[in-house]
């Protein structure tokens, strides 16, 4: 038979079932496709208005300032060139920034996981006093913003002290603002940047976990550290994979910490935000007069700058996408 014989065949076939049907397989068919046809535009449009900015910014990096003002120059650059990448590579002194970025992201990632791994374990399988209180607390930290306790954390690390004793023994408080110590302080204390949230996210995972895996660990002889070593943790990879993706792009990009505390540390975040000032100190001092940056040039370098910042977490996410997902497809909220 051939495949046009086939296809008549199977046409036929449909609609003696249809009229054998009333006409019911022929409304559930076209229903069907009306709602793939509705759940395609949503996912297209939802798409479009998350990937055009960057699509947006990749066209404005390669432009020249004539092509920024020309009308006729919409997404296609009609005078293509690498200019903008090169000056904001001097600009940011790139290299140099990422490289500071990446290692203090990479750390303070590692330590929030590690913290908030150990407390939200406690969190899902033991009990201690004033448990609800504690994870009240937890709550507490996701919900308010960090902005809130700006003040405190600003005077508690400029004037450092435990108990007083630096103060008895040099007669004057540590001033820890200028070092990245406080972020390793408060990400050790489960302070840091969204450490609520990790806590929250790894103690859901953790419940969903049966029990019975532990019992037999400790039917075999295992104690409660190598059980959570060697039973639980193998079995947590995706969530704790999801955590320190999130932490290391929450810390890459953070603004409010790293200006608070790495004032004086050149890291992405902070020297986005002076690249406007940078571009219209370099063209000033070239021009060797005073004068105003355009408001498009500007914009231009900093989408450039922008696209080179997010670069090396879109190869992280490349690399890492595979536990991402697994960990958004098996876990689950648990109350």
């Amino acid at each position: 038979m051939t495949k046009k014989a086939k296809m008549k065949d199977k046409s036929n076939s449909f609609w003696e079932r249809n009229r054998k049907s009333q006409g019911y397989l022929l409304k559930k068919t076209i229903m069907k496709y009306a709602v793939s046809i509705c759940r395609f535009i949503l996912l297209f449009g939802m798409c479009f208005m998350i990937l055009q900015p960057i699509l947006n910014k990749i066209s404005v990096s390669f432009m020249t300032q004539d092509d920024l003002y020309n009308p006729i120059v919409i997404s296609i650059p009609q005078h293509f060139t690498t200019e903008n990448y090169i000056l904001t590579n001097e600009l940011i002194d790139y290299t140099h920034t990422v490289m500071n970025s990446f290692w203090i992201a990479l750390t303070i990632a590692i330590v929030q996981v590690a913290m908030g791994t150990l407390v939200g374990y406690g969190f899902a399988r033991f009990e201690f006093p004033l448990k609800k209180f504690w994870f009240a607390c937890v709550m507490i930290v996701i919900l308010i913003p960090p902005q809130t306790i700006s003040s405190s954390l600003h005077l508690h690390f400029r004037f450092f002290d435990i108990f007083g004793i630096f103060k008895m023994i040099t007669g004057e408080s540590i001033n820890l603002r200028g070092s990245v110590i406080p972020y390793y302080l408060m990400s050790f204390g489960c302070m840091g940047l969204k450490n609520g949230l990790y806590i929250f996210l790894i103690r859901q995972f953790f419940r969903n976990i049966p029990k019975e895996l532990e019992e037999a660990a400790y039917v075999d002889g295992c104690g409660t550290l190598k059980t959570f070593v060697r039973i639980m943790l193998p079995d947590a990879k995706p969530i704790l994979t999801s955590c320190f993706l999130f932490a290391f792009v929450w810390q890459w990009t953070d603004g409010f910490y790293s200006k608070m505390f790495l004032g004086g540390t050149t890291l992405v975040s902070t020297e986005l935000a002076r690249l406007s000032d940078k571009l219209g100190a370099y063209i000033q001092r070239i021009m060797g007069i005073k004068t105003t940056v355009s408001v498009a040039y500007s914009n231009c370098i900093v989408s450039t700058g922008t696209l080179m910042i997010i670069m090396p977490l879109i190869v992280l996410y490349l690399f890492a996408q595979k536990g991402f997902v697994e960990s958004l497809s098996s876990s689950g909220i648990k109350m």
